[in-house]
């Protein structure tokens, strides 16, 4: 990606309203910020799709005729995509607002207010970061709790025992803690049932 003056990169941007005037309003506004737009939408049919093929790095989604048809446009990109969604308001509208944030957007912006878009993006972008570095947080803690419950269950050990021996193979084999984790959770699934566990007998 290429930098740009303020440090920010070149973004791939997805760009999504009904009506396709906004659309062409928007499109030179976020190519003169020095991004790409990589798609344009309209149909809610459409959008998830492209944004699963063209995982955008940011999603610009306008308010036009229909709050439903935009907030419908926000579930489909929020379910499809690894990115922030920016909603674009050419007027306020607080419940729309409201209504969007239960849907996972990030922030909101004037489409008149062009000067503050680089500005927005730029801590969506932070915030976004943040937001997958806790839920990568607490995935990894959820890992380490599944693979103690493992070997707590097979050994027949304490929650401090099966952490150490994670802490002590993890150092002998020079691998990462999380690592080690998934492979124990992952190896726990192609294990057969308790071979101790009495047969039914028809």
């Amino acid at each position: 990606m290429v930098p740009l003056r303020d440090g920010t990169d070149h973004l791939r941007v997805l760009i999504a309203n009904e009506r396709k005037d906004r659309l062409e309003r928007v499109v030179p506004v976020v190519a003169g910020l020095g991004h790409e737009v990589i798609a344009r939408e309209i149909d809610v049919e459409d959008v998830g799709a492209v944004t699963g093929r063209e995982r955008p790095d940011v999603a610009l989604v306008g308010l036009g005729a229909s709050s439903q048809h935009a907030l419908d446009l926000i579930d489909k990109i929020v379910h499809e995509a690894a990115c922030p969604v920016i909603v674009l308001l050419h007027e306020p509208d607080p419940l729309f607002v409201r209504e969007a944030s239960k849907r996972g957007v990030f922030a909101h912006i004037s489409d008149d207010d062009v000067e503050d878009w680089q500005s927005s993006i730029d801590i969506v972008l932070r915030r976004f970061a943040e937001y997958q570095d806790l839920q990568g947080a607490f995935g990894r803690r959820a890992l380490i709790e599944r693979a103690k419950g493992i070997l707590m269950e097979r050994h027949s050990v304490d929650e401090a025992t099966a952490f150490e021996m994670l802490r002590e193979r993890s150092r002998v084999d020079n691998r990462k803690l999380v690592d080690l984790c998934a492979a124990v959770v992952d190896g726990h699934r192609l294990l057969p049932g308790n071979p101790h566990a009495p047969q039914s007998r028809e």
